[in-house]
């Protein structure tokens, strides 16, 4: 086998038994506090963010009023938005702080991440956890042949896009149609 088919075997193999370790009703609770809020921000830093950045774009095709944290047109948030915090370690400092100031606007709280003994579980309304190895090298981790948190950071994706297959699918929305909200500038 190639080295690439031994990389990209390897790597599949991790997501799908990463995927397999995810609590369904923790995600069908996630599910719950993105359709009950009125926004939907996203806060994480770094690779997680990208992560973030297309949920909240996917989302938006579907209708979602989403908002990035530190997004040029950001609206103040509410007692009717939910903040959905993405951070594996649940340590990183910014996340941490503005799940705080989300809280003392009243705002619900999701954090998906790998450890839900972090300082985030302080301001988290809901945790879903991705149980994959942090920078923490905590126990009960799955271990990672990839550099650094990719695997959360590509889990945390693919649990998006299974969150936005879910709502296609209690939606029955026609997925032609969905073209109509895709950007159309580029």
């Amino acid at each position: 086998m190639s080295a690439f088919g031994q990389a990209q075997q390897g790597i599949t193999v991790e997501i799908s038994a990463t995927m397999a370790a995810i609590d369904a009703a923790d995600v069908d609770t996630l599910l719950k506090e993105v359709r009950m809020a009125d926004r939907v921000y996203f806060v994480g830093v770094g690779r997680v963010l990208l992560s973030l950045q297309a949920i909240a774009k996917r989302l938006a095709h579907f209708g979602v009023d989403t908002v990035v944290v530190g997004q040029i047109t950001e609206p103040a948030i509410t007692d009717r938005d939910v903040l959905i915090v993405g951070s594996g370690s649940g340590e990183s400092a910014i996340p941490i702080a503005i799940a705080a100031r989300a809280k003392q606007h009243g705002a619900r709280v999701v954090h998906i991440g790998s450890n839900s003994q972090s300082s985030m579980r302080d301001y988290a309304d809901h945790f879903v956890r991705i149980p994959v190895q942090t920078k923490l090298n905590l126990a009960h981790e799955i271990p990672s042949i990839q550099p650094m948190t990719s695997l959360f950071e590509q889990c945390l994706l693919l649990l998006g896009d299974t969150v936005a297959l879910m709502i296609v699918r209690e939606d029955k929305l026609d997925m032609p149609s969905l073209w109509r909200n895709h950007a159309n500038l580029e």
